[in-house]
């Protein structure tokens, strides 16, 4: 196209150049041959030729395929021996909730009683060294025990709750976190604490959460020099750093009440059943047994050094109420504790609040700890409370290296009142802890089995060691 431009050009041009130069040379005109002139137009006006080019349309895309290298498996015929079962988390038993007639009027029972939270908590700066003589009635107020000093020379206060009633009565003691990992005691000492209205209260209620604070703060069992303080009651003012700690709460706060209940959970990953612990042979102690309602009640004369032990020794009846697993806030366990503890203060005529409960439960004289023979994956098969013949299964270990599982047979008749959480255990672990029926009451052992005996004190008498074995 600028070719055919640039020549029509150059003979326009041409041709006005030769019509000035015929008129400079006199006027003589130029004649063109008019074919030639029209030839030659007609050659410079018609446009080249344009290539037609025919448009082609791209082809679809159609997928790679992809070859793969042809490998060939060859499988060996496995015996399978069992699937290992899938089993929920241990729980515990209720007794069914029951409709209890009374002259007329229809109770129902609907499981633990619905708490209100009425207590308002005064804050005083007193030392519980001081007394309990001073403080206001129908107060609810916040003391401090010191319970000794911490690394750095400091004191350890720890709070104290004391329930202050109206009327002059007995004194009950409630103590939580004596070991430090065991959570379920101190949320029954806040419930029942600020559930109670000190102005219907007779007597006085003194609520301890944590007594362990040292070990409290580091989510573990022991004090920091691993001693357990369960087992330094009454204590001593010139021993250990336990002993003293001991020494210093059994002084200030144990011998000022008249009866203690000491809340404990199980122990390295195992959960109880709500249980009483109590030397049945002491009649003070067997009196207190019978305020608690729905409980079971395992017979236990407790290990040296222990807080229940120590308590009843001087002259103060005691027991320990067992509920759930450490670490671990268990709400039902808790529930059920707050309830047996509120039918224990309506029997002791300080605070006026009925609980009826369902089929009564037993009280056990004897109990047994059921071991695994072998080590690998621990799958409990039962429930907490679950009764069961001789023979039953309780539970599974399965090596998990060649899939051989062995049973946990129960060796005579019981009911299973503890057991271990799921989890890999070495051979002669701790599994199952039955409560056993006697005779009758003539049977009662005079001293802690030594299934009862802790790793501390069993260390110390060179007798044999049972530390994962104890929960108190």
């Amino acid at each position: 196209m600028d070719t055919w431009v640039r020549t029509l050009t150059v003979a326009i041009a041409s041709l006005v150049a030769g019509i000035l130069l015929s008129k400079l040379l006199g006027d003589e005109v130029v004649e063109v041959d008019a074919p030639v002139y029209a030839e030659l137009v007609s050659e410079i006006s018609t446009a080249p030729p344009v290539a037609t080019v025919a448009l082609v349309v791209a082809p679809e895309p159609r997928p790679v395929p992809i070859v793969l290298p042809s490998v060939s498996y060859r499988f060996e015929p496995v015996p399978v021996v069992e699937m290992l079962p899938v089993t929920p988390e241990p729980d515990w038993i209720d007794a069914p909730d029951e409709t209890v007639e009374l002259e007329g009027e229809v109770i129902v029972e609907a499981g633990p009683p619905e708490l209100e939270y009425v207590a308002t908590l005064h804050e005083a700066d007193a030392d519980v060294e001081e007394g309990f003589d001073a403080l206001a009635p129908g107060t609810l107020t916040r003391m401090t025990w010191r319970a000794g000093e911490s690394l750095y020379g400091s004191a350890i206060p720890t709070p104290i709750l004391v329930a202050e009633g109206v009327e002059p009565g007995q004194t009950l003691c409630l103590t939580g976190a004596v070991h430090g990992d065991e959570l379920n005691g101190i949320e029954i000492v806040r419930r029942v604490m600020y559930s109670l209205d000190p102005d219907k209260l007779t007597g006085r209620v003194v609520g301890v959460p944590i007594v362990n604070l040292q070990g409290f703060e580091r989510h573990s069992r022991y004090l920091p020099d691993r001693r357990d303080l369960n087992r330094f009651f009454p204590g001593n003012p010139r021993g250990s750093s336990a002993s003293r700690i001991a020494y210093s709460f059994f002084e200030q706060v144990v011998r000022r009440c008249d009866a203690l209940v000491d809340l404990h959970t199980g122990s390295f990953h195992r959960t109880n059943l709500p249980q009483l612990r109590a030397n049945l042979l002491d009649e003070t102690v067997l009196e207190m047994t019978e305020g608690f309602g729905g409980l079971v009640i395992l017979h236990s004369t407790g290990g040296e050094g222990t807080l229940r032990a120590s308590a009843v020794r001087a002259g103060v009846p005691a027991v320990t109420l067992e509920a759930g697993e450490p670490l671990r806030v268990d709400d039902k366990a808790v529930d059920h504790s707050v309830k047996a503890l509120y039918s224990l203060l309506d029997d002791m005529d300080m605070y006026k609040r009925r609980s009826f409960w369902g089929t009564p439960e037993p009280t056990y004289y004897g109990s047994m700890w059921v071991r695994s023979d072998k080590g690998g994956m621990l799958l409990g098969e039962v429930k907490l409370g679950k009764r069961v013949k001789e023979g039953d299964v309780l539970g599974t270990v399965t090596d998990p290296i060649t899939n051989v599982k062995q049973e946990i047979l129960a060796p005579q008749p019981g009911r299973v009142i503890g057991m271990a959480l799921n989890q890999f255990v070495m051979p002669g672990y701790a599994a199952f802890h039955l409560g056993v029926d006697a005779p009758d009451g003539s049977t009662l052992p005079e001293s802690p089995s030594a299934e009862e005996i802790d790793h501390s004190v069993a260390l110390a008498d060179g007798v044999l060691d049972e530390r994962d074995d104890s929960d108190e």
